[in-house]
């Protein structure tokens, strides 16, 4: 009987462990801030954490690449990324680009993906608006 509590109280731990891990991946804009006014062309900062990145092609566990939206909402998790304008693949690995855009108020979501494009879902994007003077 006690090696069966001590079982479930282990599976129960590693659980946390996987939970706390997933918790703790995310990704956000460096820059620009939420909200913040520029001019263009602007610098595209991204960054994650609990992921390493890694360029398209490399499937290793716990990797992936951002992508950066226009006007365009997170995909859901295994959804392939579209090649497109307003989609912007960064798959060398890169964690910045300069972006120009035309005058105007423009939604920027980044999603991070595996190295097949996969989106991971919403967990792994994050969205914010901007001013183009």
């Amino acid at each position: 009987m006690q090696a069966i509590v001590k079982r479930a109280m282990l599976a129960m731990a590693l659980s946390g462990i996987a939970f706390a891990a997933s918790a703790q991946q995310s990704v956000s804009f460096v820059e620009p801030a939420d909200g913040a006014t520029v001019t263009s062309p602007f610098k595209v900062k991204f960054a994650v954490n609990g992921m390493d990145v890694k360029p398209a092609g490399d499937m290793s566990a716990n990797t992936g690449h951002h992508h950066l939206f226009i006007n365009a909402e997170s995909m859901k998790s295994g959804e392939v990324i579209p090649v497109d304008e307003q989609h912007m693949h960064f798959g060398k690995g890169q964690t910045e680009t300069e972006v120009k855009l035309p005058p105007g108020q423009y939604k920027l979501t980044m999603q991070f993906a595996n190295g097949a494009h996969q989106s991971y879902g919403e967990g792994l994007s994050k969205t914010i608006h901007i001013t183009v003077k």
